[in-house]
């Protein structure tokens, strides 16, 4: 596989609409010349996440986060490093979020909903996923399933006593009361996503809307492993690795 393979193939995995969307919110970081025989996928562009892909020989990084400028300092040395040792780069972070497939249609499907009443999508403003299980069940079970999901504890809070059956997802940064509301409207009894501030977790508590936050980086990882898949599918001759992240958003007591 080439580049201009992969770029060529964008509009086909995204569409055009999407692409069009978030124009400035994909692209190449570092681009090489050379043939790409392994592709390593992570959420997060990193000191940490190219000393990983440059140990495992990657060819092509693809991660659903570039490092930000407001990291200030952190772009630059990643692109030192992608140029030092010869890696070209792709991140796709908008069209990612709102895909059929992406983040939040990865998390649904993998925590086991049976149904997608309305998917991720972006409307002049971000609208989050719901997904029903046909069996409604614990919200304890569905906090321990996610833990484990994730491989790392859950923050939780049990704000009413029905048991799980709609279930509102935004991925990542989805701490918004309003993404919650959204969620509400929509008939969830529960809402998870990957971060929260005081004011998403007193809204969910005053709104009697169950709450389940994992990470940031966690929560969004299976939308990154699906397109890693579909770019398997489209050049099976090219080798594709996770680059692991530790848990670093937990910040554990030393």
């Amino acid at each position: 596989m080439d580049l201009d393979q992969f770029s060529l193939l964008l509009e086909e995995w995204f569409g055009k609409e999407l692409l069009e969307e978030f124009s400035d919110d994909y692209g190449f970081t570092h681009i090489t010349e050379k043939k790409i025989r392994t592709v390593g996928y992570a959420v997060n562009l990193s000191p940490e996440t190219i000393e990983q892909a440059v140990s495992s020989q990657v060819d092509l990084m693809i991660t659903h986060h570039d490092a930000w400028d407001f990291i200030f300092g952190m772009g630059e040395e990643c692109r030192k490093e992608l140029q030092k040792h010869q890696i070209s780069h792709f991140w796709i972070h908008g069209p990612l979020d709102y895909a059929s497939f992406g983040t939040c249609t990865s998390l649904m499907e993998k925590i086991g909903i049976d149904e997608i009443i309305q998917y991720s999508i972006f409307n002049n403003e971000g609208i989050p996923g719901i997904g029903e299980f046909k069996e409604p069940l614990s919200f304890d079970r569905l906090a321990y399933r996610l833990s484990c999901l994730l491989d790392e504890p859950v923050r939780s809070w049990r704000n009413n006593g029905k048991e799980v059956k709609r279930v509102g997802i935004m991925t990542g940064a989805g701490h918004s009361t309003d993404y919650l509301k959204l969620a509400l409207d929509g008939g969830c009894d529960t809402y998870i996503t990957g971060e929260a501030s005081l004011y998403t977790i007193q809204y969910a508590q005053f709104a009697g809307l169950n709450l389940l936050v994992g990470s940031h980086t966690f929560t969004e990882i299976f939308g990154v492993e699906t397109f890693a898949g579909k770019v398997k599918l489209s050049f099976p001759e090219v080798k594709i690795l996770k680059l692991e992240e530790s848990h670093f958003e937990l910040n554990p007591a030393t």
